[in-house]
This record gives structure tokens, C-alpha cells and sequence, in this order.
């Protein structure tokens, strides 16, 4: 038996896939990456606090700079394990997303080569600004990709722009 089959034997849930994608570039430094840290965590405490959240949501984290990565494979809230990230580069969004789009992909066939059923994957884009660094045509690609996997349903992709406001972050 292979781990993945383990696991899903130990827990046949239908699964709902998430990857949060993280710009980690160097504009999000100081307080931003402080908030964004802070905020895994809280992330993580809440899907163990639901019982069905925590069997059922798989979290993947994707981070982006000038390089792009898996900062965490996809796990259920009890071997979730929250990064400590750091701002640095540039912001290459395009790779970032595909990136995360490949990691669905990749883990949908799993769910399904073990009779796993999933509800529809969740990428969550958490940034503080624009793409900065990559080539357009490169920007422009992921977000044809991103459109086409959100009107065939494969996807339900999120955006979340962060910026400083008085004393918090919205």
C-alpha cells in the first residue's frame, strides 16, 4: 500500500483541496509578512477546531518571490504545519499560480486513482500588489488559465489584496 492510500483508507472524507498562494516578495516584508505569518497560524487553529473542516480540507502552501515554492503539500488541518516566511525579490505571480494550478492537478488524479470524492478546489492569491519582474505574456497565460478552470468549475480561484490601513491590514 502506498502512503497516500494509507491515508485515505484512515480517512475516506470527500476532500476539498485549497492552496494558498502567498507573494512572499520583497514588499511584503515588515509588518505584512509578520500579519501573513500570524495568520497561517490562525488558519490552522481554526480548521482543527472544525470537525469536518479538519478531515476534510487539505491545505497546500505556495509561495512566490523571485521563486517559487511548496512551502507545504497538501495535508488535513493535524499535519498541517505553518510556515515562517520571509519577504524577499521580486513578485513573479504567473509562476506562483501556475504553480498552484499544477498542484491541483497532480492532486485531484490522487483523489481519484484511490476513490476519493472532492468538492471543488480553492487557490487563495493573498498579495500586496501587482506582478513585478516576469514578462506579461507570462502574466497573461496564467490568467487565461486561471479563467478556464474557473468556467469549466475545476477551480474557484480567490484574490486578496492586502494594504496597510491605520493600525491593521485589510
Amino acid at each position: 500500500m502506498t502512503l497516500d492510500a494509507i491515508e485515505f483508507a484512515e480517512n475516506p472524507e470527500p476532500r476539498c483541496p485549497c492552496v494558498l498562494l502567498l507573494d512572499t516578495s520583497g514588499s511584503m516584508g515588515g509588518e505584512k509578512i509578520a500579519a501573513l505569518n500570524a495568520g497561517l497560524q490562525t488558519f490552522r487553529d481554526d480548521l482543527l477546531h472544525d470537525n469536518l473542516a479538519s478531515k476534510r480540507v487539505e491545505v497546500a502552501i505556495v509561495a512566490f518571490d523571485t521563486m517559487v515554492r511548496v512551502e507545504q503539500e497538501f495535508a488535513t488541518a493535524e499535519h498541517f504545519q505553518s510556515p515562517t516566511l520571509t519577504a524577499q525579490g521580486l513578485t513573479y505571480t504567473a509562476a506562483g499560480i501556475n504553480k498552484a494550478l499544477d498542484l491541483l492537478q497532480a492532486r485531484k488524479r490522487k483523489y481519484k486513482d484511490n476513490g476519493i470524492t472532492y468538492y471543488r478546489p480553492w487557490v487563495f492569491l493573498i498579495t500586496d500588489g501587482a506582478p513585478y519582474g516576469e514578462d506579461a505574456y507570462l502574466l497573461t497565460q496564467a490568467a487565461q488559465r486561471v479563467k478556464e478552470e474557473e468556467t469549466n468549475k475545476r477551480v474557484a480561484f480567490f484574490a486578496v489584496g492586502v494594504e496597510r490601513n491605520g493600525d491593521r491590514f485589510n
